[in-house]
């Protein structure tokens, strides 16, 4: 019996020896893992986070294009992207010379940005689509129809690597027209400015505004610009036709000229209609369009979908919901104009 015991207590030992021996393995194991999940965390704190950055293609210059980017920039502050912090944004600016498009993008491209914003018009989508199939693109301040333009396959489902927000621009040509008239009823002839090289804009004069003003009962001529050096010319020679408005469709080469056209028409003392408010701030008499402040600031939401992972071709193409007219009396008493009070009284803003 007493040997018995003997042995059973020394295999008693013998297993605790080997137990605690064991025991000891393993939480040698575990030592050594918890040592490299933390070490692994603090390698993983150190590395900074990769921030995303956006390339803004734009036809204009700083100065110029500063309250349309700010307004991108506040909204997606409003959605936790802070620039300079979290997300940061490459500019590219033409300064007016279109041709520099194509190599802007192409840049943007060899920056390998997470996302391009083409501001401005079909001529900065194409030119960053060119550059790009990959590459995600949205698009902001297109006047005209982005699937008639090839842009996309439709609004609905984009398809490809672009989507955004169009300003149906085009469209309301046939208001601005009936509006001009309302605001000086002597107008029967309208001389009307355009960009051969924007598509929207030769659609729009060729086909859409002809229809408006044979129902308006409005004789409208065309002159074309090509360069910015072809404004003065061409107001020579519209004077001597003696027309009895101005229009001016979207466009860069619009856009980016706008202070001058403004200028040009005051001398003139033609009342003019443009498509966005900024030509009015800048001296024009009346615009009525999309509210562009409103579709700058939804870049913000694509921008933040996409970097969540969204595709672009499966982000629809957004039309606008709010529109203005913006009126500058200042202008009109420049130009010996009365706007009637009934116009007035519809107008989103009046410039005194």
């Amino acid at each position: 019996m007493n040997r018995n015991f003997r042995l059973r207590f020394f295999a008693s030992q013998s297993d605790n020896r080997k137990s605690k021996i064991e025991n000891r393995k393993w939480l040698g194991v575990f030592a050594i893992a918890l040592t490299f999940a933390f070490v692994g965390a603090v390698v993983e704190a150190q590395q900074p986070k990769k921030v995303p950055r956006i390339g803004y293609l734009v036809s204009s210059d700083p100065a110029t294009e500063s309250t349309r980017s700010e307004a991108i920039r506040l909204a997606l502050r409003e959605l936790g992207y802070i620039e300079g912090q979290n997300i940061a944004i490459e500019y590219r600016y033409a300064e007016g010379k279109l041709d520099r498009l194509p190599a802007l993008a192409a840049d943007l491209v060899r920056l390998k940005v997470d996302i391009i914003v083409a501001a401005g018009g079909d001529t900065m989508v194409r030119a960053a689509k060119n550059a790009t199939k990959t590459i995600p693109i949205v698009m902001v301040g297109t006047g005209g129809d982005p699937v008639e333009a090839g842009l996309i396959d439709s609004l609905a489902r984009p398809g490809g690597n672009v989507t955004g927000i169009t300003t149906l621009s085009r469209e309301l040509g046939g208001k601005r027209l009936e509006l001009l008239k309302e605001a000086v009823t002597k107008v029967a002839r309208v001389a009307v400015l355009y960009d051969p090289a924007t598509s929207a804009a030769v659609l729009e004069v060729k086909e859409d505004l002809p229809v408006a003003a044979r129902a308006l009962r409005l004789t409208i001529q065309s002159w074309e610009i090509r360069a910015a050096n072809d404004f003065d010319s061409v107001f020579a020679a519209l004077n001597k036709q003696r027309p009895d408005g101005l229009y001016v469709p979207a466009g860069a080469l619009m856009r980016d000229n706008r202070k001058r056209i403004a200028g040009l028409a005051i001398k003139s003392r033609l009342p003019s209609m443009y498509n966005n408010r900024e030509a009015v701030n800048a001296g024009g008499l009346m615009s009525y369009g999309a509210d562009r402040a409103d579709s700058f600031r939804r870049v913000a939401y694509y921008v933040d979908r996409i970097l969540k992972g969204a595709k672009p071709a499966d982000l629809p193409v957004e039309q606008p919901t709010k529109f203005e007219l913006v009126i500058n009396l200042k202008t009109a008493k420049q130009i010996g104009v009365t706007i009637p009070q009934s116009v007035l009284y519809r107008a989103d803003k009046v410039i005194k």
